[in-house]
């Protein structure tokens, strides 16, 4: 064999190593480099007036090429035999706004994670957390609900007891009632009518995330109808998102920063789908870091998808060799975010950043109401 020919067989290999390893080959990568400036007008108040009409970034990893285009163009990148994998939890009204005992002081109550549903026990942040102590009782509505706090679990987290005589089914109706969608501190006025509708996506099913699995929420029944003619396979898994998925890194070093655990479910029927695609090395698109998570928190030994329930703490962050997709749609994240970092370990950390100057420059609206990117 030539050298040229030598050449030619290892130089995809050669141009990977460069794209994704050689930044951080001998280093850890550190937050610091996950720092930019966001303007306040770049992050989206409220969602386009149509879900698949948001704008798409199109990020191409072999070339670096970016391209500009309207979400609904999304169907232009697949072809018969590819698959996408939507996250199909659903969001509840996890914020509940009562009062404390005897002084009447208002307080916020923001629902995490139920620890038990048939003693109505959950994992909660109390805002103010201050003298918010065990024994104290809360009141929300026009006592329509009462909790007590049985543990302290951090500063501002709280386990507590809802007072309920009724079932699971009986206090979610209640929770819905009382509670509020739980749009992100970051959108700034008050929640409207429209809210509970638009901070869920069209194929939402099984009820237990405190926040939207955002890049889902582009897609409509149309768009998924013309993805299906083509021949896209759509698969669902299920994460539910817990505010860990949210949570600030306080660490430099990435290697150190431990992620909260979130429930997830991939079932055999997203596996047979999956692995067939892969098997015909078609596209597997991940619609959002949650999927993504889910996805690669159930890999085989031999590098295909199997069937898996249970908690799932994976920090993907460069550099990462992810084992079952090679596309990926996602929002326009917050700096130092795991959610960036995720993108950036599966676009390139240099083409990523390089992908972000260019929606700051382009005017592209950020975070959970923002516009979409597909890394491809």
């Amino acid at each position: 064999m030539s050298k040229r020919a030598i050449l030619d067989l290892f130089l995809p290999l050669i141009k990977k190593f460069t794209l994704y390893w050689a930044p951080f080959a001998f280093t850890n990568m550190k937050l610091s480099e996950f720092k930019f400036e966001l303007p306040n007008n770049l992050i989206a108040l409220d969602p386009a007036e149509n879900r698949d009409e948001s704008r798409l970034m199109v990020v191409h990893k072999d070339t670096g090429k970016i391209e500009h285009k309207i979400f609904k163009d999304v169907v232009e990148y697949f072809k018969e035999g590819d698959v996408m994998v939507g996250n199909d939890t659903m969001v509840f009204p996890a914020r509940l706004y009562g009062r404390k005992e005897k002084t009447g002081a208002k307080i916020e109550v923001f629902l995490l994670r139920e620890l038990n549903a048939e003693m109505h026990l959950w994992d909660v942040l109390v805002d103010p957390a201050r003298k918010i102590r065990v024994g104290n009782k809360l009141y929300f509505g026009n006592g329509d609900l009462v909790a007590e706090v049985i543990d302290n679990t951090t500063s501002r987290g709280r386990t507590i007891r809802f007072l309920f005589d009724g079932d699971s089914a009986a206090f979610d109706k209640v929770v819905e009632t009382l509670g509020e969608t739980p749009l992100p501190k970051y959108i700034k006025r008050k929640i409207k009518p429209e809210d509970k509708e638009r901070f869920q996506t069209i194929f939402a099913k099984h009820k237990g995330a405190v926040s939207a699995p955002t890049a889902g929420m582009h897609f409509t029944r149309q768009l998924l109808k013309r993805l299906q003619i083509k021949g896209v396979d759509m698969t669902y898994v299920t994460l539910h998102i817990g505010l860990g998925t949210f949570r600030p890194v306080d660490v430099e070093d990435l290697t150190k920063h431990k992620m909260d655990s979130e429930n997830f479910i991939v079932g055999q029927e997203a596996v047979d789908i999956v692995n067939k695609a892969l098997d015909n090395k078609n596209h597997v698109c991940a619609i959002g870091t949650t999927t993504m998570r889910a996805l690669e928190s159930a890999v085989s030994a031999t590098n295909r998808l199997k069937a898996r329930e249970g908690w799932t703490d994976k920090f993907i962050f460069p550099p990462y060799d992810f084992k079952i997709c090679n596309a990926m749609i996602t929002n326009f994240h917050m700096p130092e975010s795991t959610l960036l970092m995720m993108a950036s370990a599966f676009a390139g950390y240099d083409l990523a950043m390089e992908a972000y100057k260019v929606a700051k420059k382009e005017k592209y609206k950020f975070l959970t109401y923002g516009d979409a990117m597909l890394i491809i």
